[in-house]
């Protein structure tokens, strides 16, 4: 048995990232394939609250595949987080008719979905979009492997740089509470060090790896550090290192935002597409509440309240490979 969805709106919010739009894209063409009205709602949940909101068409998500953000824009609602905005973004869900709510963003974004779900009975399925990966019930969030590649590119130039001037340079990566870009960028680096949130590396720790390095007179250093670590920022890091190591010629760089933005990969296209379509069957077959994932290659529904509760933990096998490949 089905639910009868004939209107259903979608939305991205909180922070962008590639594959956005392959997501929007693939919501719109698949309830346009099962017969269903779909609206776009522009700024995210504070578009819900204003309306701001129109019908979207084939055409209208035309030749967005490759583009990086999302053109139907995102934002942080402070506004969505009180009852009284939740109350007037169902008022416009209502007033136009919407049966249902997709929403495309990370754990912030689900939280608010998960809220508006229980507390106006609306069927909502979230699609994970954060560079970060750190949703439980997917193997990989939409624009994971797009930042990560972003990442290894920019070490891979920096590489140059360092192994022309024997320096170490420590990259700080994002991914705010989560070490998952520094550990697959450490890897794909090729990286003598990585600093992540979930192990509890110390100063002595790294700098004994930087002398093991200088003693077998590797050419280059470059040391991932992600920008929720315990130890600080790559700044305070460096000039922890530098007070006990200061024979190295130490530089910092930190990516920031360049690792939101850019064309998404072939993997996130296909990942964002896979799930958009997922999304709409989804909530045709009567699922609300749920974000959808994709677990061993095959899509996957997790309740949103598990999603973003659940810790997601680092590869303890990937973490082992960097440490034998860093010597």
């Amino acid at each position: 048995m089905t639910t009868e969805i004939k209107k259903i709106g979608v939305l991205t919010s909180g922070g962008d990232a590639p594959g956005m739009n392959a997501a929007v894209r693939a919501v719109v063409r698949a309830c346009i394939y099962y017969d269903i009205e779909v609206f776009g709602i522009y700024k995210g949940y504070d578009g819900l609250i204003k309306g701001n909101m129109e019908q979207l068409y084939v055409r209208s998500v035309s030749n967005i595949l490759s583009r990086g953000g999302t053109f139907l824009l995102s934002a942080r609602s402070k506004e969505f987080r009180t009852k009284e905005g939740r109350k007037q973004a169902y008022e416009h869900f209502k007033a136009n008719g919407l049966d249902a709510l997709v929403v495309i963003g990370g754990d912030g974004s689900f939280t608010g979905a998960d809220i508006f779900s229980q507390e106006f009975n609306v069927p909502v399925i979230g699609i994970p979009g954060t560079i970060d990966n750190d949703l439980s019930g997917t193997d990989f969030t939409i624009g994971f492997d797009t930042a990560c590649n972003t990442a290894r590119e920019a070490i891979d130039k920096i590489r140059d740089t360092a192994s022309s001037h024997e320096r170490l340079f420590f990259v700080e990566v994002m991914g705010r509470d989560a070490g998952f870009i520094a550990l697959n960028s450490a890897i794909g680096g090729g990286a003598v060090a990585m600093i992540v949130p979930e192990h509890n590396w110390s100063i002595e720790a790294l700098i004994n790896r930087l002398r093991k390095g200088a003693a077998n007179q590797k050419a280059s250093n470059v040391v991932i550090v992600a920008e929720g670590c315990h130890l600080g920022s790559s700044y305070e890091i460096a000039t922890k290192v530098k007070e006990q190591l200061d024979y190295f010629d130490i530089r910092v760089t930190v990516l920031g935002h360049l690792q939101r933005g850019g064309t998404p990969t072939t993997l996130d296209r296909v990942l964002a597409s896979r799930m958009g379509v997922a999304a709409v069957e989804g909530l045709r077959n009567g699922q609300s509440n749920v974000m959808v994932g994709i677990i061993n290659n095959r899509i996957a529904y997790t309740p949103i309240g598990e999603a973003i509760k659940t810790i997601k933990r680092l590869d303890d096998e990937e973490f082992r490979i960097a440490k034998i490949l860093s010597i």
